[in-house]
């Protein structure tokens, strides 16, 4: 038998703090929680107090994780923790984390593939394990605090994104199961159409673009509605058909849940029903690198997935960065 990378414990965090849809209203003047209900299904989100942030929730969601793991922090060989909104610019937000838990034994690194994130280094945790018999161990996790980087003037962004951690325990094991294959693709032309530009090498903060919002999330252009359909179909035949199996043999399929028009459609073309997939975005709205690990974990949590279940996750971002993951459960 050869050396995989299985799931073996998930876990979520989200902060306490509720914002419905009407406090939208209020604070644009419009009515628009009936249009992000009618059309996105969101009613309501989290987000995190002035005091909370993202090593906050990465520690609360990694905790939960090595309870159901029955594991010991400083029996983890390595911690990744992806996010585009770090605890800092440097170090990474992973060391803080391997800090907070005294996980003495692990490495630490972050990765920022905006939205696509959590998927990417699900792949790259998983095959640190399947390469190196140094890692038995690995944490896997996406977070994401964009309501620190929000303009609260600007509807196209404060009414979608939200905060919220999750994640998963990778662990070696001498048999097929777990990791199955995997794809990474990126639409680089897009990288100017969103993002938060201000901040950072090309355009240091300062006082007088700090008072112009470069540094907070921006809306540049309004991306081809097909673009996510048509991209997140091709790569999960692409990548079942790579693990040896047909769509039809897909149990679970995970997206970015940015938008649920955009699932619906993809699953109408693999030919899936909608009980195939899981949706947060009703309750927690947009949360990035969190969102996969959060379907993930909440359908754990359901008992929705059995053993030796197909499952895929297809996560999309910022970039434009695309991945693909199967898994058998």
């Amino acid at each position: 038998m050869s050396r995989n990378a299985r799931i073996i414990a998930t876990g979520m965090h989200a902060p306490e703090k509720v914002v419905p849809n009407a406090f939208f209203n209020e604070i644009l003047g419009e009515d628009v929680g009936t249009w992000l209900e009618d059309n996105l299904t969101i009613r309501e989100r989290r987000w995190c107090t002035e005091e909370e942030s993202t090593a906050d929730l990465v520690e609360a969601a990694a905790r939960i994780i090595l309870e159901k793991a029955n594991l010991e922090a400083h029996q983890l060989d390595l911690i990744i923790v992806s996010t585009d909104t770090p605890e800092y610019v440097s170090p990474s937000t992973a060391s803080v984390l391997q800090h907070r838990l005294e996980a003495t034994g692990a490495g630490t690194f972050d990765v920022n593939t905006a939205c696509a994130g959590f998927v990417t280094t699900l792949d790259m945790g998983a095959k640190y394990i399947r390469s190196d018999e140094r890692y038995t161990n690995v944490l896997v996790i996406g977070a994401y605090a964009m309501s620190k980087f929000l303009n609260l003037k600007d509807k196209k962004t404060v009414t979608l994104f939200a905060d919220g951690a999750a994640g998963v325990l990778l662990q070696a094991h001498d048999g097929h199961e777990g990791w199955q294959a995997a794809n990474l693709h990126t639409e680089g032309q897009y990288n100017g159409w969103m993002g938060i530009y201000g901040g950072c090498a090309s355009a240091p903060s300062t006082p007088e673009s700090v008072a112009q919002g470069d540094h907070l999330l921006k809306f540049v252009k309004k991306f081809p509605k097909e673009i996510n359909p048509t991209t997140w179909t091709s790569m999960v035949i692409e990548t079942t058909q790579q693990a040896g199996f047909e769509v039809q043999d897909i149990k679970r399929v995970f997206f970015t849940q940015i938008n649920i028009n955009s699932i619906r459609e993809t699953m109408d073309i693999l030919g899936l029903s909608m009980d195939r997939t899981h949706c947060v975005m009703d309750r927690y709205g947009y949360t990035g690198s969190a969102c996969i690990p959060m379907c993930l974990a909440e359908a754990d949590e359901q008992q929705q997935l059995s053993p030796g279940d197909l499952v895929l996750f297809m996560g999309s971002g910022g970039g434009l960065a695309f991945a693909c993951a199967a898994f058998t459960w």
